[in-house]
Parts: C-alpha cells; sequence; structure tokens
C-alpha cells in the first residue's frame, strides 16, 4: 500500500517522456496512483478480520537495526483501519479533484510527487508498530505539507508555510524525546509489547515525563488550545487539495497518537494529565466557535471550526473511558468527512468567485448555483452535529464520556466540562447558520450574483463518496463502533 505512492513519486524524478509529457497526463497518472493504493486500501479491508478487531494483522515484521533494536514492523487493528482507508480515499478523491482544477501555480509534476510522498507518510504513521519508525512517519509529511503550502499557496503563504513547520518540529522535537525515553527505560521499541504491559517497568515519574513530551508533541499536531496558532494561517493560505489532506488525515495524527502511543506507554501519566487536557480541550471548543463567528474568509472559518470539532476528540481522550475513546476514534473519522468535504466546497466556491470573503461574496447562491449551495449546506448541518449524520456521534459520546469519567478522574470537574462543551456545540450550531444565511440566502448582492460555471464531474466525484460516508456513519454507527470498541477495550487491559 505503501510502496505503490512511492513508486509513483519516484516515477517523477524521470525526465519527461512521451506518456507524462504534459500537465494533464501527470494530474492523470497521480490519479490512477492514488487509485491503485485505495484499492489495496479496499483489499486489506475485506481481508480483515472483523471478529478480531483488537488484534494486529497484516503485519510485516522485519529486522531493521538489528544493533539498536529496530524492527520494521507495520500492522493493522480496529483503532487504525479506518484512518488508513479514510488516508487512501481522501488521497485519491484529491487527485481526482486536480484533474479539472490544479492549482494555480504550475510545476504538477512537483505536486503530484510532494501528494504520493504525503500519502506515504500518512499510511506509514497509521500502520507503524515501532516507536522510531513511527517517528520517521511523522515526520515525512511534514516537508511535502510545507512546499505545498509554500508554492502552491496563497498571498501570505510564506509565513503560513513557515509557522506550519516551526510549529510542527518543535512539537516533533519534544514527541521524539518522549518516546525515546518510554523506549530506553523499558528496553524496547515494540509498540504492541509496550501496550501489553500498560506500563509495568516504568516509574511514576517516568510516565508523567513520557506523556507531558509525548502529549504536547501530539497535541500541536490535533491542534489544541493554546498551541493551534498555525493552524487557521495554513489552511487559508493552502490549495483545495493541501486544506482537504490538512484537515481530513493530518490533524487525526496528533490524535490517533494519543491514543495509539501515550495512553497504554504511559497510563499513569494520562491519568495524572487528563484533568489539564480535559481543560484545554473544552477552551479550545469555545474558543474555535467564537473564534469562527468573528471570521469573515470562508476557508478560515471552517479552519477555526477545526479547533472545537477536535477539541470534542481530545476530551474523549481525556475522559479515559472506552466511551470516551470510542468518540475520539468516531470524531476523528467524522470529522475528517465533513470537513474534507467543506474545504472542497470552500475551494469551488473561491475558483467561480475569485474569493472566500463572505461578506465580498454576498447571498444568492441557492439562486445563482443550486448544487453548490445544496451540498454547502448538507455540509454545514453535518459538521454542527444535526442527529442522523456523522458529526452527531464523536460529539455526542464525548458529552457521555465526559458525564462519566474514569474512576481516578474528578467527576465533578468532568460534569463542569461536559456543560462547557455542550455551549460550544450550541456556538457551533450559531457560526454555521450564520454562514449560511450570509451565503446561501437572500439576493445575489455581491461578487456570488454573477454567473457560476456548472458544478463539474470532477467535483461530483470528489464531494459524492464524502456525502454517501457521512451519511452511512450517520445513521449506522455501528459502522465505525463495532471495529473500533474491542481494541479501545484491550488498550484499558480489557482484552
Amino acid at each position: 500500500m505503501m510502496a505503490i505512492p512511492l513508486a509513483g513519486a519516484l516515477a517523477m524524478l524521470v525526465p519527461a517522456n512521451r506518456f507524462l509529457r504534459t500537465d494533464f497526463a501527470v494530474r492523470a497518472f497521480g490519479t490512477a496512483v492514488s487509485g491503485a493504493t485505495l484499492l489495496v486500501a479496499v483489499s486489506a479491508l475485506t481481508a480483515f478480520d472483523f471478529g478480531a478487531t483488537s488484534r494486529m494483522q497484516l503485519e510485516i515484521d522485519r529486522e531493521w537495526a538489528p544493533a539498536i533494536g529496530l524492527r520494521f514492523h507495520l500492522g493493522v487493528d480496529g483503532i487504525s483501519l479506518p484512518l488508513v482507508v479514510l488516508t487512501a480515499l481522501l488521497t485519491f478523491l484529491c487527485f481526482l479533484y486536480t484533474l479539472r482544477h490544479p492549482p494555480a501555480g504550475g510545476r504538477i509534476r512537483l505536486l503530484t510527487a510532494l501528494l504520493l510522498v504525503l500519502e506515504v507518510g500518512l499510511l506509514g504513521t497509521f500502520v507503524a508498530l515501532d516507536l522510531v519508525l513511527f517517528f520517521v512517519f511523522f515526520e515525512t509529511v511534514l516537508v511535502p505539507m510545507y512546499v505545498v503550502i509554500m508554492l502552491w499557496g496563497g498571498t501570505d503563504r510564506r509565513a503560513a508555510a513557515t509557522k506550519f513547520i516551526l510549529y510542527t518540529l518543535l512539537g516533533s522535537g519534544l514527541l521524539l524525546a518522549g518516546m525515546l525515553l518510554v523506549g530506553a527505560t523499558a528496553g524496547t521499541l515494540d509498540m504492541t509489547e509496550l501496550a501489553a504491559r500498560h506500563g509495568s517497568g516504568l516509574s511514576h515519574g517516568v510516565q508523567l515525563a513520557a506523556f507531558a513530551l509525548m502529549g504536547v508533541g501530539f497535541a500541536v499536531k490535533a491542534p489544541m488550545w493554546p498551541l493551534h496558532t498555525w493552524l487557521p494561517d495554513a489552511h487559508t493560505e493552502a490549495p483545495t487539495v493541501g486544506s482537504v489532506l490538512l484537515a481530513g488525515v493530518l490533524l487525526k495524527m496528533g490524535t490517533y497518537g494519543l491514543v495509539r502511543v501515550a495512553l497504554p506507554l504511559a497510563p499513569d501519566g494520562a491519568r495524572f494529565w487528563a484533568p489539564w487536557l480535559g481543560l484545554l480541550a473544552v477552551i479550545g471548543i469555545v474558543y474555535g466557535a467564537l473564534a469562527c463567528l468573528a471570521q469573515r474568509d470562508l476557508k478560515r472559518m471552517i479552519a477555526y471550526s477545526s479547533v472545537g470539532h477536535m477539541g470534542f476528540v481530545l476530551l474523549g481522550i481525556a475522559t479515559l473511558t472506552p466511551v470516551g475513546i470510542n468518540a475520539a476514534l468516531f470524531g476523528n473519522v467524522a470529522h475528517g468527512l465533513v470537513t474534507s468535504l467543506l474545504f472542497f466546497l470552500a475551494g469551488s466556491v473561491k475558483e467561480r468567485w475569485g474569493t472566500a470573503d463572505m461578506d465580498a461574496l454576498g447571498g444568492g447562491l441557492l439562486g445563482t448555483s443550486p448544487r453548490l449551495a445544496s451540498v454547502l449546506t448538507f455540509a454545514s448541518v453535518a459538521s454542527l452535529g444535526l442527529p442522523g449524520l456523522a458529526g452527531f456521534w464523536g460529539e455526542m459520546l464525548a458529552l457521555l464520556g465526559a458525564y462519566r469519567p474514569h474512576a481516578d478522574l474528578p467527576r465533578e470537574t468532568f460534569v463542569t466540562f461536559m456543560a462547557v462543551a455542550a455551549l460550544g456545540a450550541v456556538l457551533t450550531a450559531a457560526y454555521f447558520l450564520r454562514m449560511l444565511a450570509k451565503l446561501t440566502h437572500g439576493r445575489a448582492d455581491g461578487a456570488s450574483g454573477g454567473p457560476a460555471p456548472a458544478v463539474s464531474v470532477q467535483e461530483y466525484a470528489a464531494w459524492v463518496p464524502l456525502i454517501g460516508l457521512t451519511l452511512l456513519v450517520g445513521l449506522w454507527p455501528k459502522t465505525l463502533l463495532d471495529v473500533t470498541t474491542d481494541p479501545v477495550r484491550a488498550l484499558f487491559g480489557g482484552g
């Protein structure tokens, strides 16, 4: 699954030949490669034994650097499988989108290579089972995304790209320190073995320090308030495909790392720091919603909404309960589907009318571009948590987890967090309804009053799978919950 996009990226180094002479041929090649990767991901889905979701499956375990105990160890279980498929799907949809709507700035060969390397790093992060290998894939993602923002972004792309790389590199340094502290003390870097120990062999002080270091490293990527400030700039300036992958998958690396690495490796540290994680999560929920209410730019508003939505994911993790962790994993996938759709739509709006400024666009989208406006309305109500759509279950289960947190955590504190988070959910509905009132209703008295190109086949191809999965997961939540429940129980020693 990772070899195919890696080979595709290396093929971009070959000088232009008669098959890949035009930009369109290169974009079609990237689409074919990412499509083949998606087929392998789907074949992994069909080969996966859903009767044993807590067991690592489809494993590869080879010696990598035996002198220092490193192994090339890959595998997938119920926690990582949904994110693997989501990564392969979103990358393919991004390439499909570029067939008709390539980012301005040319250099399509370089863009194709970078997106394929980005896919390798993302997939590797979700299937790596060695701490150092996990870190290598985790870091592989940074440089391609930095270059995508720097070369194909908006007018302030240099500042946004620089802030992105500085924040994430700082977090990565702390993450590596925490991982090496665990590995050196425990005598192994194998994540499955360390998780099975549930912290035994690590002193209380080591677990506190390791969880703090790894937690901050993952929190930068999540992003958790107040380490989130790189996100709005990066989202606003990135091209559409960059924003989709950044929101749909890159943010999940942080919350996945907390569940896969930090919680099982340092459970004492998790219990000590959980109230602080919950506090910062609910601050992020309310802060993100208030910031959205203050935005004029559509892409920037969606970016700030991610701070709030990922706050619910972090709150679920902070409860240290199976319900809360399941909420976090569900929220990860739901946010990936819905926010990716929102960024595809924001890109379509900006391409048609040359701006994402909601005041400049004016209203009346339902009259000038009814299909675009209808899908935007669907994505917005899914993101605000309408029951029956994907966004509802992650938030509701996170609130339920906060109502009944782990027995070692202060229940009164978490019930307070639940009340504050519920207020954030109300504010989320407020800013999405405000956005829809500004853009879709009323008279077309701004830029959107001009003639609008029809929705292209490529746009439909990018939107429809996300709409379908948002409905499927929202109406049938056991699709995901049945996959994640057993491995989450295993995290807590429940087999």
